[in-house]
């Protein structure tokens, strides 16, 4: 067995068994609540940067499998569980959890105590840390090397999470995986410019599934190549990193809410449309990140049960007259949500594609795809 620690800024370490790949990585440390999922964690590029520590005790029981892959790779800095199963049981599974890791390169720790590291970070807020196999490096030296590592507030991490070039998605997908809410008449039919900012395949799954064609292009591309493109709709992705660090996609976005074009936005897009309506954003505490967080939707009152993944939030007081709250987050009351009173613009901070986590609100690409059809 390869021992393996983690070592957070507060000065705490913690011992454990290495089940990823050997070496030494840092980031921000977070956790997650979801009980099933870790594959779509563990590729979705918004959580680039960050060490994800999974609250759930038994992780790897499934196996790993090319479906499930929310990207062409695993994003995470690296990867804590309190147990690394290593004979999955799942009639879908390719391979394990830990032989994934080590072929993703991801430092990743078991048979430490996660109830503790979360304690901490829900008292304490996410703090940096560092994952190491490297015996050599003493506690005291991987404290250093935490406490060394870069704040995410600041940040720019989306520029580098998505796609460099452009390209039409054009993998086939089908409505029946999405449940009900898509099987319905998909649309109408449109032409959608998503911006990637590090996006999810089951967004634009869905987008597709919602009779959508799509052309997805880099974070920096302009608003005139966007423009030029004709879009029937624009989707702004979630992503990584501090938003208010996302200077160009926020100009950018800037300049397309002048349109009457739709716009839909997820997450970190969330946070880029508000930041162009001249709104702020601040990092949260600890953030939200899993599959079974409460949202209301305030025009009737309903709950949704939701994926999230963030880390910052929209603060409601600094919106224009003509941007409201159109959600919020019943665990600590934070926006959730926002919609232009006036155009087909709107977006929300949770995870309506899930991957994993509920069908709630798969009715927010229902919406969308109506108005983009309405043009």
């Amino acid at each position: 067995m390869t021992t393996a620690r983690i070592a957070f800024t507060d000065g705490s370490v913690y011992h454990g068994r290495s089940v990823g790949a050997e070496g030494t990585s840092g980031g921000e440390a977070v956790f997650n609540t979801g009980m099933t999922g870790y594959q779509e964690v563990l590729t979705d590029p918004s959580y680039s940067g960050q060490i994800v520590t999974m609250t759930y005790p038994e992780i790897g029981n499934y196996g790993i499998n090319s479906a499930d892959m929310e990207s062409a790779r695993s994003h995470v800095a690296g990867f804590v569980v309190r147990h690394c199963c290593a004979v999955p049981s799942n009639f879908r599974s390719e391979e394990s959890l830990s032989a994934f890791l080590i072929r993703q390169g991801i430092v990743a720790i078991d048979e430490v105590d996660t109830r503790a590291i979360t304690r901490k970070l829900r008292v304490d807020g996410a703090m940096n840390a560092i994952i190491s196999t490297d015996a050599a490096l003493s506690d005291a030296d991987l404290v250093e090397r935490a406490r060394a590592q870069p704040s995410m507030a600041g940040l720019d991490l989306a520029s580098d999470a998505g796609s460099k070039t452009q390209y039409a998605w054009d993998e086939a997908s089908d409505p029946a995986t999405f449940g009900s809410a898509v099987i319905d008449p998909p649309g109408k039919g449109g032409h959608i410019v998503a911006v990637d900012f590090g996006i999810k395949r089951n967004i634009l799954r869905l987008l597709q599934a919602h009779d959508l064609r799509v052309t997805v292009v880099p974070a920096a591309t302009s608003a005139a190549t966007i423009r030029a493109l004709k879009p029937d709709g624009i989707f702004l992705s979630n992503g990584p990193g501090d938003p208010a660090a996302v200077t160009a996609g926020v100009a950018t976005v800037k300049e397309l809410i002048k349109d009457a074009t739709p716009i839909f936005g997820i997450c970190l897009g969330h946070q880029i449309l508000a930041l162009a309506y001249g709104a702020s954003t601040y990092k949260l505490k600890f953030g939200h990140r899993g599959a079974n967080h409460p949202v209301q939707r305030l025009s009737d009152g309903a709950v949704e049960i939701a994926s999230h993944n963030h880390g910052f939030a929209v603060d409601p007081k600094s919106l224009p007259a003509d941007v409201r709250v159109s959600h919020r987050n019943l665990n600590d009351d934070t926006c959730a949500g926002i919609e232009h009173t006036a155009k087909k613009q709107f977006s929300v901070q949770y995870h309506p594609e899930a991957g994993p986590g509920p069908g709630d609100p798969l009715y927010l690409f229902r919406r969308f795809a109506e108005q983009v059809g309405a043009r």
